[in-house]
């Protein structure tokens, strides 16, 4: 879809959370940059960030790299500066980045408030300082998409990723708030829930049977993939989605779409 359509011709897009070949941020600034948009890739200083972009520019995309740590103010700000000095403009932000995966996020008797902290100051704070310095540049440029990545967690309790859910349900009001009150100036602001997406780590680390227990609640009968939300960023950041602006639209494969009897039950009627 997106590699065929080239409409984001002249777009520049900031990816940040690709400090990896083998996450979601590397398939979404190939299908970016595929569909015509220059990319700033940004991540942590000491990660893969380099690596990556040199693996991307060598596939021929035209992309650059940035090291930032998106809690921190100054290093944002440095971040969008560097971007329209490289690129000229800044018209598509992907919040990408994220703090999760802590054995110690678990149930909140038992979570520390040092946790709690860093993940709310990577997560939701990263993402409203991206927004708050991104969106001065998209105006002056006559508008922008900003793409936020939440997660399903959000949307249903748990025992395990209390801090990472919390941060991702603040940032699904962050984005009503971006898309509310800057879309009469041109800014467009959605945010992507994803259900499990087996990224190439993932897919290691996660026992085949809990796998198999994901599966077996997606609608589709399928695990997600990174291209699977790559495809949903590079829509949301063309003149395609026009219309589309404070919402949260889950990648999930339907498991959130149904009541949690359903998989239970659906094996009882098999074996009657």
């Amino acid at each position: 879809m997106a590699g065929e359509a080239k409409d984001l011709d002249g777009k520049v897009a900031i990816v940040t959370g690709v400090g990896s070949l083998k996450g979601i941020g590397a398939p979404t600034v190939r299908m970016l940059a595929g569909a015509g948009a220059k990319v700033v890739l940004a991540d942590l200083a000491g990660s893969q960030l380099e690596e990556t972009t040199r693996q991307l520019a060598s596939e021929g995309f035209e992309v650059a790299c940035r090291p930032v740590d998106i809690s921190d103010e100054a290093d944002v700000k440095a971040l969008m500066a560097f971007t329209v000095e490289k690129f000229g403009r800044i018209d598509i932000l992907d919040n990408n980045a994220a703090c999760q995966g802590q054995a110690e996020d678990g149930i909140i008797t038992e979570l520390s408030v040092d946790l709690w902290d860093k993940i709310m100051g990577i997560n939701a704070r990263g993402a409203m300082l991206m927004c708050k310095h991104a969106i001065p540049h998209m105006i002056a440029g006559g508008g922008g998409s900003i793409i936020n990545i939440s997660s399903g967690t959000a949307h249903a309790g748990d025992f395990y990723a209390t801090a990472y859910a919390c941060s991702k349900g603040a940032i699904n009001t962050l984005t009503k708030y971006v898309a509310t009150q800057y879309g009469a100036q041109g800014i467009r602001c959605n945010a992507i829930a994803p259900g499990l997406i087996m990224t190439a780590t993932l897919d290691i680390a996660m026992p085949k049977p809990m796998q198999e227990v994901f599966r077996s609640h997606s609608l589709t009968g399928k695990l997600g993939r990174p291209e699977d939300i790559a495809e949903m960023v590079t829509f949301l950041a063309s003149d395609r989605a026009r219309f589309i602006t404070g919402q949260v639209i889950p990648v999930d494969g339907g498991i959130y779409a149904h009541i949690p009897t359903v998989v239970e039950v659906a094996a009882l009627f098999k074996q009657g």
